[in-house]
């Protein structure tokens, strides 16, 4: 396998990070702004820095075809940012919320986007003509907590979130004028604003991280605070699902995760590396570390230089600094997402982390 392509932007955290369509511009959150890379030669150069909030950026997303940034905050606002020839133009959305933006993400379709928060509510924001501004619908029910996370379906339509009330659920976003209507399939037919078209709870109640639709729409996966991820088969409109697999691993907990194929997913997380899976409704099983070191048994290891570390502080007292981790990333990787891909599969991914780096995948 290629080596990662590594770039080591500063020694801040990352909150998320997004490439534009043609991977010449890559956004980092970073505190209260955020900085826009350009790509020279093999490097990434600070070209811009968008400041526009007074809080912690959470999330910010690059819109594939027209360019527009959407960035949102624990100011309780999100702005889009449009390209134009003399920079990056903000426009105020107004998303109606009392606590903290969380999460932001742009549909396929690019009419409309998402904006978890900590109120409770999912903000479906889409830009009314006559009024030319960014106006929000709110989805409310059933949710109980701060939303963690939000993950759009191919058809535009259908929205995956997660939240710390250990559920994953699929929504309905369907606004009138906005949206062409979806084909029926799988997560429903009728499907009016707010309709809860699947609600799963993860087995030990822990806070879900990530939600990520597979490749064709039909399956979803979640990762929860358990080290677990669960990828669930729905088989029609008001039917218990077909299948709902649960993988638990011995690894701290994902973060973050993607499908590679329809029946692969990466996810990465405490473990500052990214992990494969493979599987299908008969059963998923964790094929191991997409690092060069890694191999199945890596838990084994761990315990074996867990002993000699012991060892070597009973010989000699002490033990020789350690800090620098043998993984490519030196902390938590918080978000991971599709870099490139062909057809359905994802040939390339990027990593972002806490420590302040962006990592640049072959899978």
């Amino acid at each position: 396998m290629a080596a990662p392509e590594v770039h080591h932007l500063f020694h801040n955290p990352i909150a998320d990070h997004s490439f534009s369509a043609d991977r010449k511009l890559l956004a980092v959150a970073r505190n209260t702004s955020v900085e826009l890379y350009g790509r020279v030669a093999n490097s990434f150069k600070l070209k811009d820095e968008l400041k526009g909030h007074d809080k912690t950026v959470t999330s910010v997303d690059i819109a594939p075809n027209s360019g527009r940034i959407v960035t949102c905050s624990q100011d309780r606002n999100a702005l889009v940012w449009e390209p134009s020839p003399t920079g990056y133009k903000p426009t105020l959305v107004l998303l109606r919320i009392a606590r903290a933006a969380t999460f932001a993400r742009w549909s396929p379709s690019e009419t409309k986007f998402a904006v978890g928060s900590g109120d409770r509510v999912i903000a479906i924001c889409y830009f009314e003509e006559e009024n030319d501004w960014w106006v929000s619908k709110h989805l409310k029910k059933p949710i109980r907590s701060t939303i963690t996370t939000v993950a759009w379906h191919p058809n535009s339509v259908l929205l995956a979130a997660g939240s710390t009330d250990a559920h994953a659920r699929v929504f309905s976003t369907f606004i009138k004028g906005i949206d062409s209507r979806p084909a029926p399939g799988v997560w429903g037919e009728r499907l009016p604003f707010n309709t809860v078209c699947g609600e799963f709870l993860n087995n030990s109640a822990g806070w879900v991280h990530s939600v990520s639709f597979s490749p064709s729409g039909d399956v979803l996966a979640f990762a929860a605070h358990d080290s677990s991820i669960t990828v669930v088969y729905p088989s029609g409109p008001d039917q218990p699902p077909r299948a709902v697999v649960s993988i638990s691993t011995q690894l701290l907990p994902f973060m973050s995760l993607i499908w590679s194929a329809e029946d692969g997913i990466i996810a990465a997380g405490y473990d500052c590396e990214a992990f494969r899976f493979q599987g299908g409704p008969g059963g998923w099983h964790l094929v191991g570390t997409l690092e060069s070191k890694g191999r199945p048994g890596a838990d084994s290891v761990r315990e074996e230089s867990a002993l000699n570390m012991f060892r070597q502080m009973d010989l000699k007292g002490k033990v020789k600094d350690d800090t620098q981790l043998k993984t490519v990333h030196q902390n938590t990787i918080s978000t991971i997402r599709a870099y490139e891909t062909s057809g359905d599969r994802v040939t390339k991914f990027s990593s972002s982390g806490v420590d302040g780096r962006v990592v640049i995948w072959h899978t």
